[in-house]
């Protein structure tokens, strides 16, 4: 009998959207699953070799807890005055920390340790303009036809 197949579709590049992708596929693995991710569009920023450019936004975002109930009172236009989307992101890696979270590169690291293939979209490399060298080794590159050739053989398929 074959693993049970998970495949993902990341297609966020903030970093409160990072997680998931990274969080189901080595859950998967560790569970026996074979897993592949398919990053694509702004989810291409998760396979770059550094994740510090990733930042977090309230906006658009009305389900996020925000400290000191800022979310009841503090009006959605203040929340795209300059520096408030850092302060955001400072303020939620800082809780992550104190949580006990692992980092993104960690989990990132442990998807790649239990061989969960990630394949960076060719077509979004291409429209963005972006080099083999702004990313991670010992990931794939391809288009929407090879996460397919998985993808429609898969048990679960999610989209974030």
């Amino acid at each position: 009998m074959s693993n049970k197949k998970l495949a993902i579709i990341a297609t966020k590049g903030t970093l409160d959207w990072a997680y998931p992708p990274f969080i189901l596929a080595s859950t998967a693995a560790a569970l026996g699953y074979d897993v592949q991710i398919f990053f694509t569009f702004y989810g291409l920023q998760l396979l770059r070799k550094s994740l510090d450019h990733l930042q977090v936004s309230s906006l658009g975002n009305p389900g996020m807890p925000m400290p000191m109930a800022m979310d009841k009172w503090f009006p959605v236009l203040a929340q795209a005055l300059p520096g408030m989307q850092s302060m955001m992101t400072m303020m939620m890696k800082q809780k992550m920390r104190s949580k006990g979270v692992a980092s993104l590169e960690d989990l990132r690291n442990l998807c790649a340790e239990a061989d969960v293939k990630m394949i960076g979209c060719q077509m979004t490399v291409d429209l963005f303009g972006f080099e083999p060298s702004d990313f991670i080794p010992g990931i794939e590159m391809g288009g929407a036809a090879t996460f397919f050739e998985f993808a429609g053989e898969s048990d679960i398929c999610l989209f974030m």
